[in-house]
């Protein structure tokens, strides 16, 4: 099992990102799919997940309306796409496989929003 993030990089308040998480070794279909996000000295938290089988997407407050979760199963590729960023979204971020009592974790993309 792989999950390979990518897609972050220095992105000024007001702009946008599309991360990638790019995943092998199981169906995507049938695992719940996660980002979060850890910011230098401050716990990992959950910014938006999608559902196995239909696909039902949950977001945290803080980014409810600016950022989109989407699920590609023939590319086998889960997507974050971030809107009007803030300086509050940067992070290094993470995605995660959760199902079947496994759970995956990838490696992290930095996302840094700045002027």
């Amino acid at each position: 099992v792989q999950l390979q993030a990518s897609g972050g990089g220095l992105v000024q308040p007001g702009g946008s990102l599309r991360l990638s998480c790019a995943t092998s070794g199981f169906t995507l279909d049938e695992y719940d799919i996660g980002w979060f996000r850890q910011a230098p000295g401050k716990r990992r938290e959950g910014v938006s997940c999608i559902s196995s089988g239909d696909g039902t997407t949950y977001y945290a407050d803080s980014v409810k309306g600016r950022f989109t979760i989407s699920r590609d199963n023939a590319k086998n590729t889960v997507y974050l796409q971030m809107n009007s960023l803030k300086s509050e979204d940067t992070a290094v971020y993470y995605c995660n496989a959760n199902g079947y009592g496994d759970n995956y974790w990838g490696q992290g993309t930095q996302v840094t929003v700045s002027s």
